[in-house]
This record gives structure tokens, C-alpha cells and sequence, in this order.
């Protein structure tokens, strides 16, 4: 089957039937992916306020109501407790679970984001004839934790997390301006090349994610990345913060176009 032709509510229903548990890069292409923090409602402004500051690697696509686990404005017919192929949850900061549903940890106090994804973009990449490496390879998409602080706000502070693809030096051009095209998922990349002037000190060891490799003539292209709330978790240490497992995003009923600008 080629996941890649399918409509989202197709993918989803995989996922909610657990036929699809994997990362989900490249299915459903042409329609916007998405990261995912849940938290309870005692949070919720002091988080929308950090991603108000951080729309790099924080942008808002949807907030749901208190208690509610549909995404009205990007899929009204989806389930955020079932529609995503791994979930992770921390408490107190901690990795305690990562589980194919949350229907045991839902309760209507909760609140979830969908923040943009940068897998949205990859589809123009490869439009323009730019590869992405992670999908030729069938793997995760590489992500650093950085030495580049978020801006603060409330309780929420800690680093932002980058995801990485190599680009040929010829493309790196095009790379920039064919992201630039899309700032509600990530955007323009926020680094070009000499991963230790952001503290990153191995490429082949990513913080999540797996490693890819970068081949000669190639450079390390930076992006911001939506897997930051979960770096967050790890500094703040809410009582409880329920994340998509990296890589293993949501699939919106929006094209990726309708994100885009001119």
C-alpha cells in the first residue's frame, strides 16, 4: 500500500486500527502534519504564551476546548486520544510511558496543541527536487537539543530542539527559500552548517530521532522543530504533559498550501 497516496482520515483510521505505528513522514503527502502537547487547563495560557514567543519552534495550528480531544479547525472528524500512532507522557519531567493511545490518561481538564511540523515542508523539498534523506532511508528524522535558549514565559523556559537534513551545498539556496514559504510549520531553517556554534556536538547521536548520513558535497541544514515542548517537559517538569513520540505525528485535513505564502 502506498500510504503516501492516502487521504488523512484513511491514515488515521490506520492508526486508530494500530495497522499504522510507526513515523509517519511521507504519508498523506501534501497534507500538513503535526506535533502535539497536551497539558491541564492550569497551564494552558502560561503554554500558548510560550509559543506566542516562540513561533519558530512552537507554532500554533489548534487548541482544542478543555476536555475536548477533537481539533476542530484542522480535523473535526479526529481523535486526538487515538490518532497518533505513539504517544509519550511524562510526569515530573520524566519519560515514565510511550503508548499507542491515552484514552487511560484523558480526563477533561486536558488541553492539546497541534503545533506545526516540519515534515509539511519536505513535500516542496522534494518538489523541487531536493531529497530528504530520512524518508529515502525510512527512518526518523534526526533532532538536537541546541545551546539556544527560548524566550520565557511563565513556568515554561528550556532549549529549543532542531531537526536536521543534509542538503546538497548547489540546494542549500533553494532549501531557504522553499521553507521560508511555510512559517506556520517551522519555516526558514534557523542554522546553516557548523553544528557546534549551536551545541551540537555529534550528528550520529541525535537526541531523538535517528541519525542519517551526510555525504560529501552535502551541508547540515538546521530547522527549528516541534519536538521543543518535549525538551521543555524534561526542564520545567509539569505534574504531566502527554506528547506525540517523536516523529509519529497528526495528520490534518489541511493542505500543506493553505499554510503557505506567496
Amino acid at each position: 500500500m502506498n500510504v503516501s497516496t492516502l487521504h488523512p482520515a484513511e491514515v488515521r483510521n490506520m492508526i486508530r486500527k494500530k495497522e499504522i505505528t510507526g513515523p509517519t513522514a511521507g504519508m498523506a503527502s501534501g497534507f500538513t502534519q503535526a506535533n502535539l502537547a497536551i497539558l491541564h487547563k492550569d497551564l494552558a495560557f502560561e503554554f500558548l504564551l510560550f509559543c506566542q514567543r516562540n513561533p519558530k519552534p512552537c507554532p500554533v495550528l489548534d487548541v482544542t476546548e478543555p476536555g475536548s480531544p477533537t481539533p476542530g479547525l484542522v480535523a473535526p472528524e479526529a481523535d486526538l486520544r487515538t490518532d497518533i500512532p505513539k504517544y509519550r507522557i511524562y510526569q515530573k519531567g520524566e519519560l515514565v510511558e510511550e503508548t499507542s493511545d491515552i484514552l487511560n490518561y484523558w480526563n477533561n481538564d486536558m488541553v492539546a496543541f497541534l503545533l506545526g511540523c516540519s515534515f509539511t515542508f519536505e513535500h516542496a523539498l522534494m518538489n523541487n527536487h531536493i531529497g530528504i534523506r530520512h524518508i529515502e532511508l525510512n527512518r526518523n528524522v534526526p533532532m538536537y537539543k541546541t545551546n539556544i535558549p527560548c524566550v520565557k514565559a511563565g513556568r515554561f523556559e528550556g532549549p529549543m530542539v532542531v531537526s536536521m537534513r543534509p542538503i546538497p551545498e548547489k540546494d542549500v539556496v533553494r532549501a531557504v527559500q522553499v521553507t521560508s514559504r511555510f512559517p506556520a510549520v517551522h519555516g526558514a531553517p534557523i542554522h546553516i552548517g557548523h553544528p557546534e556554534f549551536i551545541g551540537i556536538e555529534d550528528l550520529a547521536n541525535p537526541d531523538f530521532g535517528d541519525s542519517v548520513p551526510i555525504q560529501q558535497g552535502e551541508v547540515p541544514v538546521f530547522w527549528a522543530c516541534g519536538v521543543t515542548p518535549q525538551a521543555i517537559a524534561m526542564h520545567v517538569k509539569p505534574d504531566l504533559m502527554i506528547t506525540h513520540a517523536p516523529g509519529h505525528m497528526f495528520v490534518t485535513d489541511i493542505r500543506d498550501e493553505q499554510f503557505g505564502v506567496l
